[in-house]
């Protein structure tokens, strides 16, 4: 029998109010607490929205987001195609959102539902004492529910009072690049074209209104703190990532030449948790990239974040708490690390060096075969919750 009724969630960025949405359906009333002092609009660069991510987020009443994508295209700096990944049946592989758009629908959604989003709140501590936890913002206020679930993000503050686990760099950079028009990319097409140049890797699109997104992976040995990247200037960036493409014979350059230092995202270092111990104690638990942080090159953290947010409400549904919490990490842990183990060999690949982006090139065609061939990628992208199946009790 579920002995959670209430549930404070930390963080109102993707996976706060999916969680906070999924857990009102399964009749526990949650609050998000934000530590910004508001809305984190238009925030982000270009994020894919895999079909079971998708899948997930019409489980809290949420569609119709992004622009279709039928395919991808992986091209070498010389622009030889080296191979192509798409549906048979023409069914798009993922969705491509703006951040800021997703986060957008995700809070209006919230909203409507009742979701209450408080801002300005700031997490420092948490008392989990007998039936309740309670938690302390820096503003002096507090919050008591029966849970709190850290959705903060990677480097979650809630994780901190769990486990001591420290996010891992994966030798790049990242940036990405609000639509632009450029002459001679103008047609929609449906695809993703990924670029593996000559120094970094690209990826481009071009969406239904004739625009083209972008973004950039940029190998760098050693991170740069987001903080120090941002005070050099989108101005700066901009330069350094023509650089890296000028001699490549793809069409990066030429959407470059379009890009404004003004539509520049500078994300900083793409980092990832390969595992994190523990994912709950007492009355806490963490979700998103608190738990299982994947890196951007998997395409599936935000998927991952909104089934995670399901499978934890659907486990709080059905039983007390100790053995929700228990039931959550069994079912999502083998799946997420398969995720971001599958993420980190796609970073790998973005920064390999010079002799290593010749055997890339070279495997990369037959190894595409052999992921294209029916069923292999399914455990990824087909991967659906079936919400109304129970969920029972199992070892600690």
């Amino acid at each position: 029998m579920k002995d959670t009724k209430t549930a404070l969630v930390i963080g109102g960025g993707i996976a706060g109010p999916v969680t906070a949405m999924a857990l009102r359906r399964a009749g526990i009333d949650a609050v998000v607490h934000e530590g910004h002092d508001g809305p984190a609009d238009g925030v982000g660069g270009m994020l894919g929205l895999a079909p079971n991510g998708f899948a997930a987020l019409s489980q809290v009443g949420v569609g119709g987001l992004g622009e279709p994508v039928t395919s991808m295209v992986m091209r070498s700096w010389t622009g030889k195609r080296l191979a192509e990944f798409a549906d048979p049946a023409g069914t798009p592989i993922l969705h491509a959102v703006w951040r800021s758009d997703l986060y957008a629908t995700l809070r209006a959604e919230a909203g409507r539902q009742g979701v209450k989003i408080e801002y300005g709140k700031r997490l420092v501590r948490v008392d989990d004492i007998d039936d309740q936890v309670t938690a302390y913002f820096a503003d002096g206020s507090t919050a008591t529910a029966d849970i709190l679930v850290g959705a903060d993000g990677i480097r979650s503050t809630v994780r901190g009072l769990i486990t001591d686990v420290t996010p891992r760099y994966t030798g790049l950079l990242g940036f990405g690049g609000r639509p632009v028009r450029v002459p001679g990319l103008d047609t929609p097409d449906r695809t993703m074209n990924m670029l593996y140049g000559k120094h970094a890797f690209f990826g481009h699109g071009t969406f239904a209104d004739g625009r083209t997104g972008w973004y950039a992976n940029l190998p760098r040995r050693s991170p740069i703190p987001l903080a120090e990247a941002a005070a050099l200037g989108p101005a700066h960036w901009l330069d350094v990532i023509r650089a890296e493409f000028a001699a490549d014979r793809t069409a990066a350059p030429r959407v470059l030449a379009h890009a404004r230092p003004d539509d520049l995202v500078i994300v900083g270092a793409l980092e990832d948790l390969p595992t994190v111990p523990v994912w709950s104690r007492g009355r806490v638990v963490l979700v998103g990239d608190a738990a299982h942080a994947t890196s951007p090159s998997s395409g599936q953290g935000a998927s991952l974040a909104a089934e995670s947010a399901v499978e934890l409400a659907r486990c709080l549904r059905d039983l007390p708490h100790a053995d929700a919490f228990a039931a959550y990490e069994r079912l999502r842990r083998p799946r997420v690390e398969r995720v971001i183990a599958a993420g980190a060999r796609a970073s790998s690949a973005k920064a390999a060096g010079p002799l290593a982006s010749v055997v890339r090139d070279l495997t990369m065609p037959l190894a595409m075969r052999l992921l294209a061939r029916p069923g292999k990628l399914a455990w990824q992208y087909d991967h659906r919750i079936d919400w109304d199946a129970p969920v029972h009790s199992g070892p600690r």
